[in-house]
């Protein structure tokens, strides 16, 4: 926590930096190095990254506001919002939200891993700082791409370097590709015996090259499983890469930020936005408490509390699973057939609606959990189900499970492992409905990172959500399948962005699809 707190102060400069960057390219046409390679160090620059790619990238948590909790915790109705600015509840476009994941991980993430790369190159004392730092850009670059579709790739984040502002954009296939070479290429460069030049600037791992050989191959698994609709074959093998190099197995693998309290550059998120700026305008979906009250879910109430009064911020109120009731997405206060008064568990109050529990995730100092065994452990159990990998699916389904209740530990929650035991027990793996329960474990093993509850529901159709139907939204009733670029897009790289729109099939719209999500 020290670390962070001494940190807030660099990031401030980066994103001032950052920031006067982009509203006078040509008055600051120039990298950091400008402050002299003694001055600037490209270490603390990698923890920026780190923190923006969590959804740090300023003090209102755009992109992690507007497009995870906004938009995609609704669209996976593990959330659920009468109001109008939760825009994904029902379908509503608001390009402003949409395009914000984009605007804030090209404007900080992208920029900040691409400079620490193009100043370490070639150093030899910064050997495993200069892999570290590119499997940490496909992991970026992915949880853009998984929203988008075809983006800036080789040529983005190069504005200072080469003076690229207008990039093309690149076809996710190509992207994929060369996320997957990128991973094997780094990984394997990798040396335990080098200097480690990171050490606590690293909020992961602290520069352990051996943990990050494991999030390598796990982030390597996560890319070969999303394509398993479009290219089963690519998958496979790529799925045996990972599988062989070896991926997290325990909860002490997981890749976490540990946030502080009184900071917004370096608060949780997703806490922030829930505790401080949201309290009153969401509930818990019935979606997921229903899934998870009807198999007696240990996570239960770790995730879930019902308070008198949202707006009473130091309240914990009630975690007894009995008392969770999850509210019906799809509603508002405007009177007619979807007020809320006619939904499905309606008692007469929305405060009778669970919200996020304050112990552990509604918290502005809760962690933010990027990469996790439990996630990793359920994947090796879909490429065993489907014959990609060696091993056992229902042993891989096991250790998923089970890891992925107790990763709650690390936000607070203090569930027995009895207790996930028993829970596994209840539910035991059965191999004829395999990818369902995985998928469906997944889908709440992922709760809070929504980016990626919303992808791997699109890869895999798990759980078999039913879509509201609001009037005024714009999918004619169907979950949307991905985000909308910029509208800035079309006026500063207006030839590019041209290309990219022209290319989708079904043009820039929320129901077109990105390559790997086939129909």
């Amino acid at each position: 926590m020290k670390k962070i707190i001494t940190l807030k102060y660099l990031l401030i400069l980066v994103t001032l930096f950052f920031s006067s960057c982009d509203k006078d390219f040509e008055l600051i046409n120039t990298n950091p190095n400008s402050l002299g390679q003694d001055v600037f160090k490209y270490n603390y620059l990698f923890t920026a990254a780190q923190l923006y790619t969590a959804g740090n990238s300023d003090g209102y948590s755009r992109g992690i506001w507007e497009g995870s909790l906004s938009y995609a915790s609704t669209f996976m109705q593990q959330l659920s919002s009468t109001s109008g600015f939760w825009y994904g509840d029902k379908y509503v476009f608001n390009n402003d939200y949409l395009s914000a994941f984009w605007l804030t991980q090209f404007g900080t993430s992208v920029k900040s891993i691409t400079d620490v790369i193009s100043n370490i190159n070639g150093k030899e004392d910064q050997g495993n700082f200069l892999q570290i730092a590119r499997i940490l850009k496909v992991f970026i670059f992915q949880r853009i791409t998984d929203q988008y579709g075809d983006i800036p790739y080789f040529q983005a984040g190069k504005g200072f370097s080469e003076t690229l502002t207008d990039p093309v954009y690149d076809s996710q296939a190509v992207i994929y590709d060369d996320m997957l070479a990128e991973l094997e290429d780094a990984v394997g460069k990798l040396d335990p015996d080098a200097p480690n030049t990171l050490g606590d600037a690293d909020l992961f791992y602290k520069g352990d090259v051996t943990q990050w050989t494991k999030f390598a191959y796990s982030e390597m698994l996560r890319l070969a499983m999303r394509m398993s609709k479009v290219d089963p074959e690519k998958a496979k093998t790529w799925a045996g890469k990972a599988a062989s190099g070896g991926v997290m197995e325990t909860n002490d693998d997981n890749a976490i930020i540990y946030h502080e309290t009184n900071d917004a550059l370096t608060e949780n998120p997703v806490g922030a936005e829930v505790i401080t700026r949201e309290p009153a305008s969401y509930r818990l979906s019935k979606t997921l408490i229903d899934f998870l009250k009807n198999k007696n879910d240990p996570r239960l109430p770790a995730l879930a509390t019902v308070v008198e009064d949202p707006e009473e911020l130091d309240d914990p109120g009630n975690t007894d699973p009995l008392v969770q009731l999850g509210q019906a997405n799809g509603y508002d206060f405007r009177g007619g057939a979807t007020d809320l008064s006619n939904s499905p568990g309606w008692t007469g109050n929305q405060n009778d609606f669970s919200i996020i529990n304050r112990t552990t995730f509604a918290r502005v100092d809760a962690p933010s959990f990027l990469l996790t065994a439990g996630n990793t452990q359920l994947l090796m159990a879909e490429a065993a189900q489907r014959g990609w990998i060696s091993g056992s699916a229902a042993d891989y389904y096991a250790v998923g499970v089970v890891q992925s209740i107790l990763q709650l530990n690390q936000a607070g929650a203090g569930i027995a492992e009895s207790d996930a035991e028993v829970y596994l027990a209840a539910n035991p793996w059965l191999a004829a409905d395999g990818i369902r329960q995985i998928n469906e474990q997944y889908w709440v093993a992922t709760f809070g990172d929504w980016l990626e509850t919303w992808s791997n529901w699109r890869r895999s159709g798990y759980p078999e959500l039913v879509p509201v139907n609001y009037e005024g939204n714009i999918t004619n009733g169907s979950i949307p399948r991905r985000f909308t670029y910029p509208i800035d897009e079309a006026r500063v790289n207006p030839k590019n962005y041209s290309a990219a729109v022209n290319s989708i099939n079904g043009g820039d719209k929320i129901t077109s699809r990105v390559w790997w999500d086939s129909e």
